[in-house]
């Protein structure tokens, strides 16, 4: 064996037991540019490049967006499996495999914090899960945090990211548009705030219920918002439907959002609307 073929061996195997991070660089799915992952975070989980806003969870949307310190809700416990559900998978093991990618119970966590200074609940929905669908959990983690604004007397904050209702409940998954609905009503009879941000991606039965019920509706950028999806109305219609149709930009033109806004700036944003909204119900 030659000199320079040892060497390069040694070298080889020094290199491979180096201790390098596997999650240095973040792909972004937009524009594919390789980002430093600190870079990405102090972003905002946002795109330095093309400005493509990555989906996140709720534990990280709380740290963007509570003042400091905040409190999770108690997680309500529902039936797991209530129809014996089985595909290709059975339903209780499709569950264990998103609580263990996401360390999460289910697809939605509310917390109770200060959004500059001004005390709010607020709920997210992790499309990681199960693709942040709508089922029993969802719909009682949403009540939960409806009950903890009354009790509190401040407005519920709730971001959307869903693919719809969670097929694997049937019947029960659907019963979740009315409840949530309810829900609502309670928060418009007490004259509190209830603020919608829809994030990438809302749709199906999320988008029919509690996503489009907002007294203010926000989305963030370029955020897929829609019941069904373009292909099907194109089928169902027989036209072509124009480009963007179903992100926020367009929808904001034709008047079914107030705003979309930069994740950057939906702290002071939301502290802003949370000031206007409840210096009104005071002077009411």
């Amino acid at each position: 064996m030659s000199w320079i073929t040892r060497t390069r061996q040694q070298l080889t195997g020094f290199l491979a037991k180096r201790d390098t991070p596997e999650n240095l660089w973040t792909k972004c799915k937009n524009c594919g540019a390789m980002v430093y992952t600190k870079e990405w975070e102090d972003n905002d989980h946002v795109c330095p490049r093309c400005d493509h806003h990555d989906r996140i969870g709720g534990r990280v949307r709380f740290d963007q967006l509570f003042d400091g310190e905040y409190r999770l809700l108690p997680a309500p416990r529902v039936a797991e499996d209530p129809l014996k559900f089985k595909d290709q998978k059975r339903y209780v093991d499709r569950l264990k495999a998103a609580r263990a990618q996401t360390g999460e119970q289910d697809a939605m966590l509310c917390a109770d914090g200060l959004i500059t200074g001004h005390r709010a609940i607020v709920g997210v929905q992790d499309f990681a899960f199960m693709g942040g669908s709508m089922g029993m959990a969802v719909g009682e983690t949403f009540l939960s945090g409806v009950d903890a604004a009354l009790a509190a007397q401040c407005p519920f904050i709730m971001f959307t990211a869903a693919g719809g209702a969670r097929m694997q409940e049937g019947i029960l998954s659907l019963m979740q548009m009315p409840r949530t609905t309810v829900g609502i009503q309670q928060l418009n009879e007490a004259g509190l705030p209830y603020i919608v941000v829809l994030t990438d991606p809302t749709t199906g039965g999320v988008t029919a219920s509690y996503a489009m019920l907002g007294d203010v509706q926000i989305a963030e950028p370029n955020a897929l918002i829609g019941f069904a999806g373009q292909r099907v109305i194109e089928q169902t219609i027989r036209e072509k439907l124009p480009e963007g149709f179903q992100r926020a930009e367009y929808l904001l033109e034709h008047g079914m959002l107030d705003m979309v806004v930069h994740r950057r700036d939906l702290k002071p944003t939301l502290g802003q609307l949370i000031g206007l909204l409840m210096a009104r119900r005071l002077a009411a």
